[in-house]
């Protein structure tokens, strides 16, 4: 039978501190959506300007910080249930975000000075540039399995926390969910996205109150 005791008594991320981890990143997690400028998106609307905003860089680092923090807030599970499924959830996830944050550097620091630079000289030539640091092979790759991994984890997280009866078996349920449709939002239009975000928010938030108000294993 397998052993779903916590780790240690003195776990590398309590679970006060994880659930702290999992509210932030939920916040960050809406907070890239809903800060972002869609003009690179929305039919009719000019890129550039959408690249150049000062809030383009700040909402995608927002959500690359969401990413790095996501895997600290399963360490945090992983310390608390136990088991070997835990511990491939939260070694998936950190995989997967190893891999998206650099794409998410690329566009919030290389997409930002392209727009800087075409809105300061006219020049819409170099909005070429945007097709080369997204679509490239190794870029697209590395993004796309990046969120499949990301989407793997936190499911493997949710069949972890289920079978572990540690935390209350439905508090990852949502978090399982949200980050299983974070690859497809990516093709919905902005108030989707949004939504997504959202849910993405009350995901981690779920997961985190459990955290705080766990039991003791058996």
């Amino acid at each position: 039978m397998t052993d779903h005791r916590p780790r240690s008594d003195h776990p590398v991320v309590s679970a006060r501190s994880g659930a702290a981890v999992l509210l932030v990143a939920g916040l960050l997690f809406l907070l890239y959506p809903a800060l972002r400028p869609w003009g690179d998106v929305v039919p009719g609307l000019p890129a550039a300007p959408a690249y150049a905003d000062p809030m383009w860089p700040i909402a995608h680092f927002a959500g690359a910080i969401g990413f790095l923090l996501l895997p600290v807030g399963l360490l945090a599970v992983r310390e608390v249930i136990g088991g070997k499924l835990a511990t491939v959830a939260l070694a998936t996830t950190w995989l997967g975000a190893g891999l998206v944050l650099p794409f998410f550097g690329a566009e919030a620091f290389g997409l930002h000075v392209v727009g800087v630079e075409v809105v300061e000289s006219g020049d819409l030539g170099l909005l070429g540039l945007v097709d080369a640091i997204r679509n490239g092979p190794l870029q697209m790759t590395s993004f796309g399995v990046g969120l499949m991994l990301l989407a793997a984890g936190p499911v493997l997280a949710g069949f972890a926390v289920w079978r572990s009866r540690v935390l209350p078996r439905g508090s990852s349920l949502l978090f399982a969910a949200a980050f299983a449709l974070y690859l497809p939002q990516f093709f919905g239009p902005p108030a989707v996205r949004i939504a997504h975000g959202a849910l993405v928010m009350v995901g981690c938030a779920a997961l985190a109150v459990a955290l705080m108000r766990r039991r003791s294993a058996p």
